[in-house]
């Protein structure tokens, strides 16, 4: 079926005249519509569901020819006699081919009727075909009405146009009645119900071609006419026609090429069952039956031929144009339709004709297109019988492919890694070495998918090829239980060859998906480590065995604990029941399996600092309930023999903190093993107390002789003991006293090797710590007690470099004080509680560090206030609004800042305090709502009818003067007599601007205005002490502020209220200026190849392609001198014909 090659809509076999009288010309294109004079019939042919065999005998008029004497002539207007109401009337009761409903509110159109989807979808099409069938014009009308809602529009197409008028003038009317209040439209609208629109949309266009895939549309003039009203859609300058009629086209042209594949199938069925009749004898061969055969053969040859004739005007008409429209959205929906085509009918449409459409549009410049494109290939790519019709496509478009793994956008990234998965499972020859590498190294990606993902196409390209028979006989010669030791290597040699060596975690999580079985078999990498070399058979290097271990312990710890490592991921989610089965099934196999084999690895690595502190990081993941449970004592003691062991022979700070994290692990009191492992762990430290007292009486007897053996058995001794004494509590061998002698005597006569003095001072600090602890537990302080002088010095260092910042600081502190008191004790707090009171006293002293200047604390104690209300009603009690939040508490500790808000601000803080608030907090008076209550009475205290300016008697009349003269406009206007905040601390002169990019428009007071003379003086008494404020006016950090925002909001509002005339005037003009869309989105044409010469290489690769011209790039100037247009400005090119095609 070549549909570039077959006719266009304008059936070739209807004559020049026919033709000419049968279309007209929309925006320079042919578009077929029906003459008013013209004479059609209606459809009677009965129901929609016929055999075939009864739909073969009815003769189908074709373009050109006059109709058949069966038909009844279509009247004209005058002889019916309709109006757009009359017509309407004559439906009985049913409206856009549904049964209209006389209760207030029920759907009668068949937008609402989609929209509301109460409906089956085969039930509104069977309707709208009932109505069809009684009266073509008046369904056809309530089908173009339905098109023209979808789009958003309110304008209503009637009677007298949909016969009078031609399709251009239809849309440029429907254009003029558009909605300029918004520039939403029902597919780009938010929320469940226009999602769900949106796929009844799509539904319904469906389910109408396949309702009426036997007769109706090839009666030659319902799909002429929605054709036609799609195609001057597409074309519109308003982007709502536009993007709904391409997507209704692109719909439409996936039902079709469903019905042309069903058609394809009888015609196959049909000359089979033709060719087997014909060969038989000719005296068994019924001639009847051949002539109905070749009836209906001719019958489905002329329907394909329909159909072909309709996809061709689809697709060439909409599709050609829309798939390099200026709007991302639309070339999507372009790309993700070719794709179902190609996939539905690959005879057909797979083919290098329309694959390039979607190799060009993979260079597009929107993520969206990109990966509709990619996905779109997957779909393709899946099947491997189509490989042969995607070799070419492959070769030419793999390189951009490959590349876009590294895709700026992640998701586009992740679909192109699959793509090029499919693309080496299909054929590993179509994949290069240089192409595997740009993908291997993904599997390091933060990005926890495309790391995934690459770590799919990793786990196919090393582990898909082995040999399972071969490997389990090699298994079985070395005496190895797992058959894997191969797979095993090669992920050590890829982990090595990466030299990525601290990213393990990240390449064990990468393969965790698509290689968990290899990676959990732990028994496999234990018998790499254990086994001795075999002759003949490579060894493992020591490199290979150190990058072995680290790989092993990652597996361990990602089974553990179920989740990846640190830098990817959000965060630790909640597992699901199987996953927390699986986690612990995981962790007790790695138990049961270590508990026996890590003596033994810690054995034979004893001398290897670096993989033994590997190996000692295992333990942490155990479930030590086993050793119990297990009867398995006995290891656990050759495991205490062995890190005994490493202790004493290691030095280095890495084996030496693993083995104390180790102790203290196995020593945690909640297991039954927590005595066995406390006497190992007090032997051990004995011993070396007792060494470590009498090397520090040897070296501090010879004094100065000291030899570097004395000095040795002191620092080795010294750096266990400082090692372990960080997370054990070793005070009770006091340790600090040899320290502080080994300390004092460096001091007086400076000849202590900085060593150990460093490991003295190290170990002191510790024991102090512990001695802390020891002090503090079971003893409660109040929380300001550590805040003294140091504190306050650095408080004030802060407050000097960024005031607001420092605000947060402090609030945030009394916000984490509050959480864990909230933890301690519960939500229900005890207000006279010591603890409470103590935050409450903290707060008063964090309060009097704002001083008494507070012009200059202004916008930090009003940030502060911000965050507290935040804080305080950021949780709804779950058991309802009648309940008070959990932090509501905190209000009262944010009272102690009120005192330090000017009056002023009082008003705007207590403004966005209620916003928070329901009708229902204000009225409650129990005991839970006292801090709210008592916040609101600290706020409302004096803040209502200050009338002061805010910086009386702050400046001089000096700087005033100065200012006036700069500045300051003669006095010609009234002025207020005496300014609150919203007209003093924000207002502006017509003659003075921020320096900032936004300037606070002007605002006015609500204080009643006196004469000019006498608000003359006053404001000259005013200026003369602007001074802090002018300070503020001119600080950048101050100008776009919170406080500054929540008072113009409050004062656009009142500006809204009382707009005169003219300014509605002007809004009207800023509203409609708005409506026009900025669709920031660049010209297509860049990002598409546009190259003329691409162009031409790339079309003399494709066979049987059809001429595509794609227009060059234009440059950014001319770009800028694109017409604006009224709805869509990114949309639409001028040309010289003054009307814009909303093309390049």
């Amino acid at each position: 079926m070549g549909l570039h090659g077959s006719c266009s809509w304008a059936r070739s076999h209807a004559s020049k005249d026919q033709l000419q009288s049968d279309h007209v010309c929309l925006e320079g294109r042919e578009i077929p519509v029906d003459s008013t004079n013209e004479t059609t019939a209606h459809s009677d042919a009965g129901s929609e569901l016929e055999e075939a065999e009864v739909k073969g005998k009815r003769k189908r008029g074709r373009p050109g020819r006059p109709p058949s004497a069966t038909k009844k002539p279509r009247k004209s207007p005058a002889d019916k006699g309709r109006t757009d109401t009359g017509a309407r009337g004559a439906s009985r009761g049913r409206a856009n081919g549904h049964p209209q409903q006389n209760g207030e509110g029920d759907p009668v159109t068949l937008f609402e009727v989609v929209k509301l989807g109460k409906s089956a979808m085969q039930s509104v099409v069977d309707d709208w075909i009932e109505s069809y069938k009684q009266d073509r014009d008046i369904a056809l009308l309530d089908l173009i009405n339905f098109f023209i809602q979808c789009s958003g529009c309110r304008g209503t197409v009637r009677i007298e146009m949909f016969r009078n008028m031609q399709n251009a003038e239809i849309i440029r009317k429907m254009t003029e009645e558009f909605d300029e209040d918004s520039g939403d439209y029902p597919l780009t609208m938010p929320g469940p119900q226009w999602k769900k629109f949106r796929s009844n949309f799509c539904e319904f266009i469906g389910v109408l071609i396949r309702q009426c895939q036997y007769s109706i549309i090839y009666d030659e003039y319902m799909m002429d006419t929605v054709i036609s009203l799609l195609t001057g859609l597409s074309d519109s300058q308003v982007r709502a026609f536009r993007h709904t009629s391409t997507l209704a086209a692109m719909k439409l042209m996936t039902a079709l090429v469903n019905v042309a594949l069903n058609l394809s199938i009888h015609q196959d069925n049909t000359q089979r069952q033709y060719e087997a009749e014909r060969n038989k004898m000719i005296g068994k061969r019924a001639n009847e039956r051949l002539e109905l055969l070749l009836q209906k053969r001719k019958e489905l040859q002329e329907n394909q031929d329909e159909i072909e004739n309709m996809m061709n005007s689809i697709f060439k008409g909409i599709f050609v144009h829309r798939y390099r429209d200026a709007i991302a959205e639309i070339r999507a929906v372009c790309i993700e339709e070719i794709g179902v085509w190609m996939k539905m009918y690959s005879d057909a449409f797979l083919n290098d004709s329309y694959l390039k459409y979607v190799g060009w549009t993979l260079h597009d410049r929107q993520g969206e297109v990109r990966l509709k494109c990619l996905k779109a290939l997957q779909s393709l790519y899946t099947n491997r019988e189509l490989f042969p019709k995607l070799e070419l496509f492959t070769n030419r478009f793999k390189d951009r492919i490959v590349s876009m793994t590294l895709d700026k956008e992640y998701d586009v990234a992740v679909e192109a890694i699959r793509l090029v998965t499919l693309i080496l499972h299909g054929s590993e020859e179509a994949l290069s070495n240089e192409d595997c590498e740009n993908v291997y190294h993904l599997v390091y990606s933060a990005h926890r998918p495309v790391a995934v993902a690459a770590g799919e196409f990793l786990h196919k390209k090393l582990f898909s090829r082995h040999d399972p028979q071969a490997e389990e006989a090699l298994a079985k010669r070395r005496g190895r239980n797992s058959p894997n030791g191969n797979l095993i290597r090669m992920l050590v040699l890829f982990f090595l060859e990466s030299e990525l060596h601290e990213h393990a975690a990240y390449l064990v999580d990468s393969l965790w998906e698509s290689s968990q079985e290899l990676l959990k078999d732990w028994e496999c990498m234990t018998e790499l480590l254990l086994e001795e070399p075999v002759q003949g058979e490579e060894v493992m290097s020591d490199r290979q065995e150190s990058a072995l271990i680290e790989l092993l312990v990652c597996t361990i710890r990602q089974a553990a604990e179920a989740h990846p490592p640190v830098g990817r991921g959000t965060g630790k989610r909640v597992l699901t029941a199987k996953e927390r089965k699986t986690q612990i099934d995981d962790r007790n196999k790695l138990t049961e399996h270590f508990i026996i084999a890590l003596p033994m690895l810690l054995s034979k690595y004893s001398a290897d600092a670096e993989k033994v502190a590997n190996l000692l990081q295992i333990p942490q993941y155990f479930d030590l309930e086993i050793y119990s449970t297990g009867r398995m004592e006995k290891h656990l003691d050759a495991l205490l023999k062995q890190i005994k062991f490493v202790v004493e022979k290691h030095v280095e700070s890495d084996v030496l903190e693993a083995c104390s994290k180790t102790y203290s692990i196995l020593c945690s009191e909640e297991y039954t093993i927590q005595n066995r492992v406390d006497i190992a762990h007090s032997q051990l430290i004995d011993e070396f107390v007792d060494r470590f007292n009498h090397s520090v009486e040897d070296l501090l007897q010879e004094g100065e002789e000291a030899d570097d053996d004395d000095i040795y058995n002191v620092l080795s001794t010294l750096k266990r003991l400082t090692s372990f004494h960080n997370a054990h509590d070793l005070t009770k061998w006091d340790l600090f006293s040899n320290c502080y002698r080994l300390l004092r005597t460096g001091i007086e006569h400076g000849a202590m090797p900085e060593q150990i003095v460093v490991q003295a001072l190290q170990c002191s600090h510790y024991s102090i710590l512990w001695q802390l602890v020891k002090i503090t537990e079971g003893s409660p302080s109040k929380y300001y007690n550590d805040y003294g002088d140091i504190i306050k010095e650095t408080l004030s260092k802060t407050r000097q470099i960024d005031k607001i910042q420092c605000a947060k600081t402090l609030i945030l502190s009394l916000q984490q004080l509050f959480n864990e008191l909230v933890q301690e004790q519960g939500p229900n707090l005890d207000r006279t509680s010591a603890h409470v009171s103590g935050i409450k006293e903290l707060a008063r002293r964090f309060a009097l560090t704002f001083g008494l200047d507070q012009i200059k604390t202004r916008e930090a104690v009003a940030t502060l206030h911000k965050d507290g209300i935040e804080f305080a009603f950021k949780y709804q009690n779950q058991k309802g609004q009648d309940y008070p939040p959990p932090n509501l508490a905190f209000l009262e500790v944010l009272s102690e800042f009120s005192s330090k808000l000017l009056r002023q601000d009082k008003k705007t803080v207590h403004t966005y305090l209620e916003k928070f608030l329901t009708e229902q907090m204000m009225e409650r008076r129990e005991d839970v709502w006292l801090p709210l209550i008592s916040y609101r009475n600290s706020l409302v205290t004096g803040g209502e009818d200050d009338r002061m300016s805010v910086n009386s008697g702050s400046s001089s009349s000096k700087a005033s003067s100065v200012r006036n003269k700069k500045g300051r406009p003669p006095l010609h206007k009234k002025r207020v007599e005496d300014e609150s905040l919203e007209g003093s601390w924000l207002n502006r002169s017509e003659n003075i601007h921020t320096p900032g990019t936004l300037q606070p428009p002007q605002l006015t007071s609500t204080v009643l205005r006196e004469n000019t003379r006498q608000m003359g003086e006053q404001i000259q008494e005013h200026e003369s002490e602007q001074g802090s404020e002018q300070d503020f006016l001119h600080n950048p950090q101050m100008q776009i502020s919170w406080l500054g925002q929540q008072k113009l909001e409050d004062l656009n509002r009142k500006d809204r209220t009382g707009m005169s005339y003219m300014k509605g005037r002007s809004g009207v003009r800023h509203a409609v200026r708005g409506l026009m869309e900025d669709d920031a989105e660049p010209i297509f044409e860049d990002v598409m190849m546009s190259s003329r010469g691409q162009l031409e290489d790339m079309n003399e690769e494709f066979e049987d392609t059809m001429v595509i011209d794609l227009p060059p790039s234009r440059n950014r100037r001319e770009r800028a001198e694109l017409r604006p247009d009224f709805f869509d400005s990114a949309a639409i090119i001028e040309d010289d014909s003054g009307f814009g095609m909303p093309m390049f």
